[in-house]
Formats: structure tokens, C-alpha cells, sequence
């Protein structure tokens, strides 16, 4: 038998309709499962019993008459600590920000309390959200729930953690450069980085990355992406059930398996040509390609600049007595960040724009651009990056080569799982498309889900162990 904890979004919504399971049994579950888990992996770093119970019972008794408030009502639903829930802390990984309760909700998050979700905790990350890989000083390092040595990447670590993990079906998180694609394909999830603009954001915290950084859900499978983008991005025209989306028609994929020539992990070549397979034998027209010059040169040249100087923007008002609360690579960075210049950041920008009109180039040719989701596979957990790929030595953005510049276009891409590796690590592939081409992204990926299904496994301890079926 399946335990509440293990369902997805859409099976949770048709039991509470039958009324074979209620919000407050599953809420239950899955704070059953975090108990259990927790522990190893250290996803959850805060969390509210009461209200989101509270809040369960009141699910309950809309479902009871029929009348939920969204497909989201009573699915428990984690938020990433640099996203502001009103009544739990907010830490965003630093010993910089308070303890304190908040006093209001991103909008993201009143959306999806809105629509009845069960706001039941707060998922780790790295300090300031800078790093690809998730610790801080305040709570730790968050382990990768398929190998607990591992990191599952960042800085939406936590989120992916507790989702692969079966502390509850989805999480909301943010992209500022891959934040949520790289942990999804570590953990064998799905994650979706919208189009810039299409989830409003207010009342969050100091924007670190202007014009790059946006809200998006991770979850277990497309349409569950869907079901939460149909609450957090209301002008988006979703369809009532994702499951009824159309599958597109042929369309023109270009296979990016490098950048500028920097390297990748064998068994990720390896997992990406099947990938590519795949997609030919869907009917769709998959070609190898070269990315521009302009997608190096931002990644090179422009994304250093644009995150070393958001850092100093937020904290100019910071003490050296603060700075030394800071790890030393954040430190550094706000070093850096501090030194440059107004003519370094005009520099950097025009780099952005140039990575803009390349892609505008792309996609007048091309319908959609596969890419993997990481460079490298996981690292150890307390490692900020590794430190080689495929036997040459990187930096500490080799592994994440694939990610920033889609947020420095602000153009949509879907993180899905492609077949694990030899001894059973997630792996994950991108898709990359025009801005505004987010439903055609989904649609292609609930395709992709239901031509190339995967058996749902799960990490840690068997269901058996952690929790009665």
C-alpha cells in the first residue's frame, strides 16, 4: 500500500475528494516522514505544527462540502528560507537575519495560501542563496537524500532534499542561476524556472539578483509543476488539468552538449544522447549545435559581477563586526563585490544584453534548446564545488555552466530526470525555451513523462521503516 506521504498533488486532491484520505491524515504523514528523515539529510530547518494543522482542518471541512479552494487545498507544501511565510523565520542561510517570525507572506506564498495549500515549513539554504551547493552557519549542511554523503546541490538544496525525499509532493523555491534545475536533477525531480516576470513577487526579502532571480516550483513530476504554477502565476492560461494538455507537434530542438568546450561528466554524455534519442523518436527534429559566444562571455564576464555586487548592494550597510559572521567565500565575495566599479556592472549589463539578442537569434531558428541540467555529478555535501569534471580542473562554476545565462535572458526552462547512473544517482536534462514558452515547455515534458515513464523510487529508509503503509 502507498502512505499519504508518497503521493503526488493530483492523487492527494482525488482522495480528498472520494474522502478516503483527509488533509490533517496527510499532513500527518508527512510530518511522520520528516521526523523520520530529517535527520539524515537536514532539509527542513524550521517548521510550524499548529498552523499548518490548523489549516488542514480548515481544508477539511471545505472538502467535506465540496468546495476546495484550489487543487493545492490541503497538499503540504514546503517554502524555501529566502521566501518570507508569515509567522516562521526567514534566515536566508545568514546569522545576518533575525530569528524572528515574519509578519506577512511573499506574494507567492499568499497565492498558495490562498488556494488552501498547507504551508508546514522552511527548507535550507546557502548563505545569501549564492552557492550551488547548501550550507551555512546558522543550520548546516543539507545532504542529498539518494546519498546522504553528497550534496544535493543548491541553493534550492532543502527544497529538493525534503521533495525527493517525501517531505511533502512540491516545493516553492527560486532561480537566480540554476537554483532550482540543478538540485531538481540531483534528486530526480522536476523543476521549472519561469519565464522573468510570469510569478509577481512583493513583500519578499532585498532582491540580491535584479532582473534574474524568479519563484518556481520543484515537484515530482510536470503536472504537478502545472498545478502549482496554475496558483503562483494566475495569468498564465493552465489548463484545468494538465494531464488533458495537448502533446505538441514536431518541433526543432538544438542538443547544446557544451559550452564554450568546457567539460562534462561522462555519464551525463552518456544520459544526454538518450535524451536526445528519446526526443527524435517522439517525432521531434533534434539537432547538435553550438552555443553562442555570448552565452560563454556572460558566464565568464557578467554573472561574477551581477552576483558579487547584488551581495554588496544588500549588505552596504553591513559592519566589519558583520562580516566576520559571514563564511569566508561569501566574505570574500563581498569583498570583490564592493570593489567594483559603476563602469563593471555597465560592462557586465551590456554583456547581458548581448546574451539577450544572441538567444533572440537562437530561437528564430530553433523551437526549443536541450542542454543538461549540471555540468558534474554531486560533490561531497560540505564541498562548495568540485573541483574537476571528466579529469580537467574548473572553477566554481564549471558545474553550473548550463544554468545562469537562461536567467540572464530570463527565458523559461524545465529541469526533467533522465535515466539515473550506473549506481543510481539522479541525473537531469534542460529545456530551454523563447521567453513566454513556459506551457509549451510543460506540455513537451508531461510527454516526455508519459513516453519514457520512470518507477517512482524513494531514497532513505523504505516506506516500511520510516512510516506504516
Amino acid at each position: 500500500m502507498t502512505a499519504p506521504w508518497q503521493l503526488d498533488i493530483g492523487a492527494l486532491a482525488q482522495a480528498y475528494a472520494a474522502r478516503t484520505l483527509s488533509p490533517v491524515e496527510a499532513l500527518g504523514s508527512v510530518l511522520t516522514r520528516l521526523d523520520a528523515v530529517n535527520p539524515q539529510i537536514n532539509a527542513v530547518i524550521a517548521r510550524d505544527d499548529s498552523a499548518a494543522y490548523a489549516a488542514a482542518r480548515e481544508s477539511e471541512r471545505r472538502w467535506l462540502r465540496g468546495a476546495p479552494l484550489s487543487a493545492l487545498d490541503g497538499v503540504p507544501i514546503s517554502v524555501k528560507d529566502n521566501i518570507p511565510v508569515a509567522g516562521m523565520p526567514c534566515r536566508w542561510g545568514s546569522a545576518l537575519y533575525p530569528a524572528h517570525a515574519q509578519l506577512r507572506d511573499e506574494s507567492p506564498v499568499q497565492r498558495l495560501r490562498d488556494a488552501g495549500a498547507l504551508l508546514f515549513a522552511k527548507t535550507n539554504v546557502p548563505e545569501f542563496t549564492l552557492q550551488g551547493y547548501t550550507d551555512n552557519l546558522v543550520f548546516g549542511t543539507t545532504r542529498n537524500p539518494w546519498a546522504t554523503a553528497l550534496t544535493p546541490g543548491g541553493s534550492s538544496g532543502g527544497a529538493a532534499a525534503a521533495v525527493a525525499a517525501g517531505i511533502g509532493p512540491a516545493a516553492l523555491a527560486t532561480d537566480g542561476g540554476g537554483s532550482i534545475r540543478r538540485p531538481a536533477a540531483y534528486t530526480g525531480l522536476v523543476g521549472l524556472k519561469p519565464s522573468w516576470g510570469t510569478v509577481p513577487r512583493a513583500h519578499g526579502l532585498p532582491e540580491m539578483l535584479p532582473g534574474l532571480e524568479v519563484v518556481g516550483p520543484i515537484a515530482r513530476s510536470t503536472a504537478d509543476v502545472m498545478r502549482v504554477l496554475q496558483v503562483i502565476a494566475p495569468t498564465l492560461l493552465w489548463p484545468l488539468d494538465p494531464l488533458a494538455t495537448p502533446t505538441p507537434q514536431l518541433l526543432r530542438i538544438a542538443h547544446w552538449s557544451r559550452i564554450a568546450g568546457s567539460p562534462v561528466d561522462p555519464v551525463i554524455d552518456q544520459r544526454m544522447a538518450a535524451v536526445a534519442a528519446q526526443l527524435r523518436g517522439m517525432g521531434h527534429l533534434v539537432r547538435e549545435a553550438d552555443a553562442p559566444a555570448a552565452v560563454h562571455v556572460f558566464n565568464r564576464l557578467a554573472w561574477p559581477v551581477l552576483s558579487a555586487t547584488g551581495l554588496a548592494a544588500v549588505l552596504h550597510d553591513s559592519t566589519p563586526k558583520d562580516d566576520a559572521r559571514m563564511t569566508p567565500a561569501l566574505a570574500a565575495m563581498l569583498v570583490t563585490g564592493r570593489a567594483l566599479r559603476a563602469v563593471d556592472l555597465f560592462n557586465a549589463q551590456a554583456h547581458q544584453r548581448a546574451l539577450n539578442d544572441a538567444m533572440e537569434r537562437v530561437f528564430e531558428e530553433v523551437d526549443l534548446v536541450l542542454t543538461p541540467a549540471c555540468a558534474a555529478m554531486p560533490w561531497p555535501a560540505e564541498q562548495s564545488h568540485p573541483t574537476h569534471i571528466d579529469g580537467r580542473q574548473v572553477d566554481p562554476r564549471g558545474h553550473a555552466v548550463f544554468t545562469a545565462f537562461v536567467n540572464g535572458a530570463g527565458l523559461p526552462a524545465l529541469a526533467l530526470p533522465a535515466e539515473p547512473s550506473p549506481d543510481g544517482l539522479p541525473i537531469g536534462f534542460q529545456l530551454i525555451g523563447p521567453h513566454g514558452s513556459d506551457a509549451l515547455l510543460c506540455a513537451l515534458g508531461l510527454a516526455f513523462e508519459r513516453l519514457q515513464p520512470q518507477a517512482r523510487r524513494w531514497p532513505l529508509p523504505p516506506p516500511s521503516e520510516s512510516q506504516p503503509a
